[in-house]
């Protein structure tokens, strides 16, 4: 772990705070890693996976003697020192050749871990694939097609939708131009069978988007394959804990006001409210006190003439005294 220091000058306290949690976080930082055995083939996958995160991203070339599902520690401390949440490792071994590990942190402690195995037979580089490529920092389209993506009981599939849905989301952005959409990551697994042993592959494929002219009024759509292509087989797996899942999800309560029930605004921009009274008990009011429930002299003149009346009839008027 690393010490707790005080910052000693203005530039480590800006590097602290912005190290510091906030109600709204900042973009996620992918750190990309290899093990002291690490074959050419995975060494490119890794590069260009980096490509498509850039500038999100970070490489390290040197080796590294982690074995993350035995002991992640040292992952941990590359994610607290540079401050990435997301973590991409490669590793060969004879057991477990071609493995890219997918590492997800929380508070810089290992979340989830998901191991997957690259297929050396598909597997082909973005630089084998002669044509344009996409700017850098833009934001992709996301496509996962496959029941195995939809299962209600968390498994692997359903990790890799989530990890691969972090790793390509880059910085939060209200709106997005049109003009910006130039490439869809697919990400594709065939339905699973009940009695195989073998599970499905997932397939990852980057096409561009070109727009050509169709004569109408909105152009026509077309894919053109960029790369990389990658096929994977589903490894290892480390679920994350509920505690901990539960606190990676919660959300700060931000200063924004809430919004008033039972008001609207009609049509024309008038407010409108909606208020509930209890039922009032009118004989507690000090109808005396108050000048606007006095009685006027249209009032004590018309009393008058009823008393008046009352005296022609033989009956005696009953005086009644006149108010202050």
């Amino acid at each position: 772990m690393l010490r707790q220091i005080k910052p000693r000058n203005a530039r480590s306290k800006r590097a602290l705070d912005k190290k510091a949690p906030k109600a709204i976080e900042n973009p996620k930082t992918a750190l990309f890693l290899r093990g002291s055995s690490c074959s050419q083939l995975t060494q490119d996958a890794l590069n260009d996976l980096y490509q498509l995160r850039v500038p999100l991203a970070r490489k390290f070339t040197k080796k590294n003697n982690i074995h993350p599902f035995e002991d992640a520690s040292s992952l941990e401390f590359f994610s607290e020192k540079n401050d990435a949440s997301i973590l991409v490792f490669g590793s060969t071994s004879k057991k477990r050749p071609h493995a890219i590990t997918l590492v997800r942190t929380f508070s810089h402690k290992v979340l989830d871990m998901l191991e997957l195995y690259l297929d050396p037979e598909s597997f082909r580089t973005l630089s084998q694939f002669k044509n344009k490529k996409c700017a850098v920092g833009l934001k992709p389209m996301l496509l996962f097609a496959g029941t195995p993506f939809e299962n209600p009981i968390p498994d692997e599939y359903t990790a890799a939708k989530s990890f691969f849905i972090d790793f390509f989301k880059g910085e939060p952005a209200d709106k997005v131009d049109v003009e910006g959409l130039q490439y869809i990551v697919s990400i594709s697994a065939r339905d699973i069978v009940e009695g195989e042993e073998a599970k499905p592959k997932i397939h990852l494929r980057v096409y561009l988007i070109r727009t050509k002219r169709s004569g109408q009024k909105l152009p026509r759509v077309e894919v053109e394959e960029m790369g990389p292509r990658m096929d994977f087989r589903v490894g290892r797996y480390k679920e994350p804990e509920e505690a901990v899942l539960k606190e990676a999800l919660k959300r700060a309560k931000t200063s924004q006001e809430r919004p008033k029930k039972n008001v609207e605004t009609d049509i024309m921009g008038d407010k409108m409210g909606r208020i509930h009274l209890g039922k009032q008990d009118l004989s507690e009011l000090q109808t005396r006190k108050m000048k606007g429930l006095k009685r006027s002299r249209d009032v004590l003149a018309s009393e008058d003439e009823d008393d008046m009346l009352d005296g022609a009839s033989g009956e005696e008027p009953v005086k009644k005294p006149r108010e202050a």
